[in-house]
């Protein structure tokens, strides 16, 4: 007769799809630091950049110049404002799903810097003017140009968003995967993410 799994040994179906609370605090904690970070960013332009002539830093290579954007890159769809706050609420409901069965160290910073960015801009969807769920996002960062002529001017809550991004996508690649266990070129898992890392494997042998 086999013994039953003891407490925490990570090996019952329940306890497979629990999070990591090590992986949900970094995922919490990276998102705050985005979120205030944006927002502290976002006060400083607002306050040292209105009416007021383009920053030039770097010798050309970033300008600091106050863009209030109703839209999205290059202002596309500035008549559809309210459809953002939509789909950054669905995104965000997306991450805190997934947060369910977070394991990977990794994985949770990636989310964590696209919920923080998300939050950053759903921010002023919500709360800037001209009104509720039509704000306009405060941008201030324009590369190679003072007003967005080669890329979109931007924010660090858009660079969170883009680095979560790009992150997440070497993270596919590589075949990491969310709930901490890999797969090969394949596609078949390299080991049991219930069994924990090699060296843990070794370490209960």
């Amino acid at each position: 007769m086999s013994a039953a799994p003891t407490a925490g040994s990570g090996r019952t179906e329940q306890g497979d799809r629990r999070p990591r609370p090590r992986a949900v605090a970094i995922l919490a904690g990276t998102a705050v630091v985005a979120l205030v970070a944006d927002a502290v960013t976002k006060h400083l332009a607002l306050e040292a950049l209105t009416d007021r002539e383009p920053v030039r830093l770097l010798g050309g290579a970033i300008y600091l110049n106050l863009v209030r954007n109703s839209g999205a890159a290059w202002s596309i769809g500035s008549d559809y404002t309210w459809v953002f706050p939509l789909i950054t609420i669905g995104v965000i409901g997306w991450i805190l799903w997934m947060a369910l069965r977070l394991r990977s160290l990794p994985w949770a910073v990636s989310l964590g810097l696209v919920l923080g960015g998300a939050l950053g801009n759903l921010a002023d969807r919500i709360f800037r003017a001209p009104a509720p769920f039509h704000g306009h996002v405060v941008d201030m960062i324009s590369v190679f140009g003072p007003f967005g002529e080669y890329f979109p001017v931007f924010n660090l809550a858009d660079s969170s968003l883009v680095c979560g991004v790009i992150l997440a996508l070497l993270l596919e690649l590589t075949g990491r995967q969310r709930d901490g266990g890999r797969v090969g070129r394949d596609g078949r898992p390299l080991q049991d993410p219930a069994d924990g890392s090699a060296a843990e494997q070794r370490e209960r042998a």
